[in-house]
């Protein structure tokens, strides 16, 4: 095809472009390819999942937007997840809610969940030639509240810790299934409002529950726990704020999860990836996009995400840093927020493998440092976009605009049917 052949020869002339200052886009393509994201399954229905229909958010989680189209099945989960990944070049992950199981229409409390509620999905995972991560599910539950592992009741406290514990072993049971460990996420909203004068006794019942949550090792999982700033209603005071987290992650040999939205809004979380790998072996991300505050939008190719991707691979961490997406856009088609996120990312991270690193490291160590900017400069006019262009083409999946075609047919086929 006339187009293919032009993508073609684009990428020619970007790679000797590159080759002109000694990067070699081969080997960036290579690379690319290997990235796996995690993909994550709530963006398909707002977090509503399968346990509560009709239920409302809670645990400063909140979708906003009425986009018809939302995925109200198993069924409807899988073919939107399906859809995206015949959009994206590579292969990829899928992270679950703990609220995502199928039940087969059963009441099933989260402290009763098992392996066997989500071997449907490990079976379609395999199908599909995914791998699938997990998350312990704290929020929209009546003994959720403004607390749930640091509460002061310890019935309550049980509870979640039972939920805890058996959504490890659910991670445990798919990394086993899969021949890949599965990443088990723990994320708890816990926090208050106002004014908190008993900030310790809180934070010690969260240590005490994490501490009988992570007693026995699961061998096909990495565990990981996640901090925030603030919640929606819960403005003054977050139990599992960064320093807590990272002080259990290191203590424990436990990954830290880093969000891009659950930090100060003037906050990069990148300077922090060099720092935690000093002490960490790996570390899981969320890529979002706050605005303002953690507001989980659509992720576009930014500074922050660009800056992210470049951290991770002047620092040789591909191997150590585990890439995961959590946004929830309910104003915009669905499938199209998918991908555009996905793609921003994957874009960041090629960018990122296409600079000169050798040379701008030899500048740096002659403290030529205006030599360091100046390339650094001139690499943000270098056509890296035919070179995912030529990604996407390699792959067989939409290049460039025409995945916007691709998700408005199947909005008319399948989603604007719902």
């Amino acid at each position: 095809m006339k187009k293919d052949a032009q993508i073609e020869a684009n990428y020619q002339v970007a790679k000797e472009k590159y080759a002109s200052v000694g990067v070699d886009t081969d080997k960036a393509l290579d690379q690319l390819q290997n990235i796996s994201l995690s993909l994550h399954c709530w963006q398909t229905d707002d977090v509503t999942g399968f346990e509560n229909a009709g239920g409302s958010l809670t645990g400063g989680i909140q979708a906003t937007g009425n986009y018809p189209g939302k995925a109200r099945t198993i069924a409807e989960v899988r073919q939107d997840i399906e859809k995206v990944k015949s959009l994206l070049g590579g292969d990829h992950r899928l992270s679950l809610h703990a609220i995502y199981g199928d039940f087969g229409g059963q009441k099933v409390d989260r402290d009763q969940i098992e392996p066997k509620h989500f071997q449907s999905w490990i079976d379609w995972a395999k199908e599909n030639n995914m791998k699938l991560d997990f998350n312990s599910s704290s929020f929209s539950h009546p003994k959720s509240g403004d607390q749930s592992l640091s509460h002061r009741d310890k019935g309550i406290r049980d509870f979640w810790i039972e939920h805890t514990i058996r959504s490890r072993r659910i991670a445990d049971e798919m990394g086993k299934q899969q021949g890949s460990k599965a990443c088990h996420n723990l994320w708890v909203h816990d926090g208050m409002k106002d004014v908190t004068v008993d900030r310790l006794l809180y934070r010690q019942n969260l240590k005490d529950s994490l501490d009988k949550i992570f007693a026995n090792k699961f061998e096909n999982v990495k565990d990981a726990v996640e901090c925030k700033l603030f919640g929606t209603g819960l403005e003054s005071f977050t139990v599992g704020s960064h320093e807590f987290y990272m002080g259990y992650a290191v203590q424990n040999g436990l990954m830290a999860t880093l969000d891009l939205g659950h930090f100060h809004p003037t906050e990069e979380i990148y300077d922090k990836i060099s720092s935690l790998l000093l002490y960490t072996d790996e570390l899981l991300l969320h890529v979002s996009r706050p605005v303002r505050w953690d507001s989980d939008h659509v992720v576009i190719l930014n500074e922050s995400v660009a800056m992210l991707a470049q951290e991770i691979v002047r620092a040789n961490a591909l191997g150590r840093v585990n890439i995961g997406l959590d946004y929830f856009d309910a104003s915009i088609n669905r499938i199209g927020a998918y991908i555009i996120g996905a793609r921003a990312t994957q874009k960041a991270f090629l960018m990122a493998m296409l600079e000169p690193i050798a040379k701008l490291r030899e500048y740096e160590a002659n403290e030529q440092y205006f030599q360091r900017l100046a390339l650094l400069e001139e690499c943000k006019a270098l056509p890296w976009a035919d070179v995912f262009d030529y990604f996407c083409l390699k792959n067989n999946v939409a290049v460039g605009v025409d995945f916007i075609t691709e998700i408005e047919t199947y909005e008319k086929e399948v989603t604007g049917k719902r």
